[in-house]
């Protein structure tokens, strides 16, 4: 049946089961060689049965139903109708399983004749015959030979589909005869040799060749029939050209090519027209996902490739390739595959790929090339205090009670202008006027001696009147000395009295210490894992926490050889001078102090401590 009788035009819809609308769409149900058979069938059976159309519908049950052959020579006129009513009849004739008659709108007149297909892997599909007689013995001669005939379209699907299957197994046929002749090979040159001579015998090619990606350039390593060729013919090279075309658009090319082709063909075209006429074919082969080889096949140009033998060839590539690139790459001496493998390494180093893990991979190197080589100052760290290089005790002058107390702790004291405290000089006093009274007694009784020229006396009275001098001079000393003044200017650093005024104090008893503040020093408590790194004479900085960005250098002074132990920690005391001061510094002020060692790499610096720790724990 020709394609104009496949009719398409919607016409009116008749009476009939509205839940049951036929649309004709021949793009739906079975496509290709099957659809063409249904066609025919209906030419044949409306002939044999004069009947006066037939359709195939595809029942696809509430989406409703389709035409998807249509044989209707005359006119068009009542098509829409009955094939509605054949459609709603469709579930029960599926159901009988078997040809059934179908009135068309009570006219007995006109009957139709449905019959179900069943084919595996397809959908429902229902035939329909339209008759014009109500001879019932006729319609049931005809549904007979029309159920009899429909047995026709199960044999064609499922010879079409072994057809299919047998198209199949020639390919792989093909492909594997390929394969088995290059795995009687060992060698690299024997393998694409066979390859080229299988492929050149299997389809007819009058050349096939084999090139390799070498750099950035395909280089030809077999050619079919042929030993010995040279780069130098002008073949080779245009064959070369043809490869890297293909190489570079990682694609089939395919010469002539149709007009929907959009790959460029340019070589491919120069070395048909050069050394052929020729039809080519050129199929990149992939060594894990990048096309590394080319196989170009050459055909008199009258037989070009048909679409199934490139898939064929193509599934001999596949099957073939990864021994050829297998061979290609171990077939070879110790340099050249420890020369590819460094090339491979570079590569995916400077390649495009894994970037981030690149550069996480750069990132990791650096910092550790950094750690390793670079060299930085190793300090210790450790916690001091500031104190006074000398400290001036202030003791009582002389026995007495604590009259006044003029400072506290911390405040500036002046060399003898500051009065630290006074002692109460009431009892002096009394015993310096008595010492006075008793003085002039003494002096009057050695006027008296004189008149009366007792040398004697006089002498007497006169001694006793300088021992009452005496008393006189050391009374009004101590009365003096009854107000404390410091002896040094500086800060003072003990002596809280301010309590204790009226309390008694002794003679010699330390009542203040005065620090100066020209001359003061720090107390380092170096950790004992520490100790030994430090020596004397090695500088460093130190930094208060009442201003920590204000670093004064220092230099080691001592350290004390035995350990103490401060804060729960074993600790040296390392005692350090100051180079610089500062005027608000304090006998007291505490910081962190590093003393300078040496330069270390930096991976020594900050792995130290865990180091030894480790150490310590395994016993190593």
């Amino acid at each position: 049946m020709a394609e104009d009788d496949v009719e398409t035009p919607d016409a009116p819809a008749g009476p009939g089961d509205a839940s049951h609308k036929t649309a004709r769409d021949p793009s739906t149900g079975p496509n290709g060689p099957l659809r063409q058979f249904l066609l025919h069938l209906l030419t044949v059976q409306c002939r044999c049965c004069r009947a006066r159309q037939g359709a195939v519908l595809q029942v696809d049950g509430e989406r409703g139903s389709h035409v998807v052959a249509l044989h209707s020579p005359g006119a068009d006129e009542g098509i829409t109708s009955w094939l509605d009513r054949c459609a709603a009849s469709a579930d029960s004739v599926f159901a009988a399983g078997t040809a059934a008659i179908v009135s068309i709108d009570g006219d007995p007149q006109v009957n139709a004749i449905a019959v179900p297909l069943r084919l595996v892997g397809q959908p429902r599909l229902l035939a329909a015959l339209l008759m014009r007689t109500a001879d019932k013995a006729s319609l049931e001669a005809t549904r007979q030979l029309v159920e009899l005939t429909t047995g026709l379209v199960a044999m064609t699907h499922q010879h079409l589909a072994q057809h299919g299957k047998d198209g199949t197994a020639q390919k792989l046929h093909k492909a594997m005869e390929a394969l088995a002749a290059i795995n009687r090979q060992n060698r690299f040159t024997g393998v694409a040799m066979s390859l080229c001579n299988e492929m050149a015998a299997q389809w007819k090619c009058e050349r096939v060749s084999l090139g390799f990606l070498k750099g950035r350039y395909v280089r030809v390593k077999a050619m079919s029939h042929t030993e010995h060729f040279s780069r130098k013919m002008r073949l080779v090279q245009d064959i070369e050209a043809a490869q890297e075309e293909c190489l570079d658009q990682d694609g089939e090319i395919v010469y002539p090519a149709n007009e929907e082709a959009t790959y460029v063909h340019r070589a491919a075209g120069e070395l048909a027209n050069q050394h052929g006429p020729t039809a080519i074919l050129s199929l990149p082969l992939r060594h894990e996902g990048r096309p590394e080889a080319v196989v170009t096949l050459e055909r008199p140009a009258h037989r070009p490739f048909a679409a199934d033998e490139i898939e064929t060839i193509r599934v001999t590539c596949d099957l073939c390739g990864p021994r050829l690139m297998n061979l290609h790459y171990y077939d070879r001496w110790f340099g050249a595959r420890m020369a590819g493998h460094l090339r491979r390494a570079l590569a995916t180093i400077v390649g495009a790929q894994y970037t981030w893990a690149k550069l996480t991979a750069v990132l990791v190197f650096a910092v550790v090339l950094f750690l390793l080589l670079a060299k930085g100052w190793y300090r210790v760290k450790a916690p001091f205090v500031l104190e006074a290089v000398s400290q001036y005790k202030v003791a009582a002058p002389f026995n007495g009670f604590i009259k006044d107390v003029g400072v506290e702790i911390g405040d500036a004291i002046s060399t003898g202008q500051t009065a630290l405290a006074q002692l109460d000089t009431a009892e002096l006093r009394l015993q310096l006027a008595a010492a006075q009274a008793e003085q002039a007694g003494y002096l009057k009784q050695a006027d008296a001696a004189m008149r009366d020229r007792k040398t004697a006396e006089a002498q007497i009275a006169q001694a006793n009147a300088d021992k009452a001098q005496a008393e006189i001079d050391l009374l009004t000393h101590r009365i003096n000395q009854a107000t404390i003044l410091s002896p040094v200017t500086g800060i003072l650093v003990t002596g809280d009295l301010k309590r204790q005024i009226g309390a008694p104090v002794e003679t010699g008893q330390i009542l203040f210490e005065v620090a100066p503040l020209d001359a003061l020093r720090a107390e380092l408590h170096v950790p004992e894992d520490e100790i030994f790194d430090v020596v004397v004479g090695q500088e460093g900085k130190l930094a208060t926490a009442t201003y920590p960005g204000d670093r004064i250098p220092f230099v080691v002074e001592r350290i004390n050889p035995a350990a103490e132990v401060v804060n729960n920690r074993n600790v040296f005391k390392v005692r350090v001078q100051l180079l610089e001061t500062r005027p608000w510094m304090r006998p007291g002020m505490e910081g962190v102090a590093k003393v300078t060692i040496d330069k270390r790499p930096y991976a020594s610096i900050w792995t130290r401590k865990v180091v030894n720790w480790v150490r310590m724990k395994l016993w190593i």
